[in-house]
């Protein structure tokens, strides 16, 4: 074989090793440093050269896998919907990166919202600002649940990152139990937040989420809440019946007992908000 075929065989391959690092949906598995360790991470990049405005999306107590080695169907209809909107979205595995499984009936949590994860979040944001194809100025946060929680612990204005690097614009928090912030005298945040949640939830209630808002939007802090009329938690996946899922750590009425499900027109309208909330200027 001449060298020139040589050539093009080992670009050949190296091609085919970087295309096979790219799941069908449109993502790939990275690693992302931090102290102590790493995290695992599902990053989605849209075509093109970029630069890119960025999302962190966090999964709530049932991680981000449905199964070993398929990305949970909301997370993946997440990811691809941003990623054709034109954002990169970097997803970091708060539990299996730590070798655990989902954490939803779980009372004594050893990652937490407000901790660990919170430090997962920021580990995340220096990942992509790293990258030379994600604009700096344009990083947004978005979680589920739990992760929504973690949202709110973020970017509270005591909680402003110490690196000196850009931090996150704007933020969103689907069905973040809220309960702790709207407690706390010192909650405020330091960037546009919008939450979302189902006026039915039982799982994390929408009332103190709209204490919080309230007292905040009294401070003059940009705090957008919306709630649904019928909805209960999980409203915005793309497709899970409404049932009631039992062996929940925490539930409204102490039962471990909740309802999750879908509701159609409750998620396209978030869709439609999370949308525009994004690309505002």
């Amino acid at each position: 074989m001449s060298s020139v075929l040589r050539l093009l065989a080992r670009v050949v391959c190296l091609v085919l090793l970087a295309t096979s690092a790219v799941h069908a949906g449109g993502y790939e598995r990275v690693s992302i440093a931090m102290d102590g360790g790493h995290l695992d991470g599902v990053f989605f990049r849209p075509p093109g050269p970029g630069p890119f405005p960025a999302v962190v999306a966090l999964h709530g107590c049932g991680g981000l896998w449905r199964e070993q080695g398929k990305l949970s169907l909301r997370h993946l209809d997440w990811g691809e919907r941003l990623s054709n909107a034109g954002f990169a979205v970097l997803m970091p595995d708060s539990y299996g990166s730590r070798g655990l499984a989902s954490q939803c009936g779980v009372k004594d949590l050893t990652v937490r919202a407000g901790r660990e994860r919170v430090a997962d979040t920021m580990a995340a944001r220096l990942w992509l600002l790293q990258r030379n194809d994600i604009r700096p100025g344009q990083l947004s946060l978005i979680g589920w649940s739990g992760g929504g929680s973690t949202v709110l612990t973020a970017i509270r204005k005591d909680r402003q990152p110490a690196d000196q690097m850009p931090d996150f614009t704007r933020a969103i928090a689907f069905y973040p139990g809220c309960r702790i912030q709207s407690e706390s005298p010192s909650f405020a945040v330091r960037m546009p937040l919008l939450i979302l949640m189902g006026e039915a939830d039982d799982w994390t209630p929408a009332a103190p989420c709209g204490y919080l808002a309230k007292a905040a939007q009294a401070r003059g802090e940009k705090v957008e809440f919306v709630t649904y009329p019928g909805a209960v938690h999980d409203f915005d996946h793309p497709r899970l019946e409404v049932k009631e899922r039992e062996n929940v750590a925490f539930s409204a009425n102490g039962t471990g007992k909740v309802m999750v499900g879908t509701n159609p027109a409750a998620r396209e309208d978030a869709l439609k908000r999370v949308d525009a909330f994004l690309k505002a200027p």
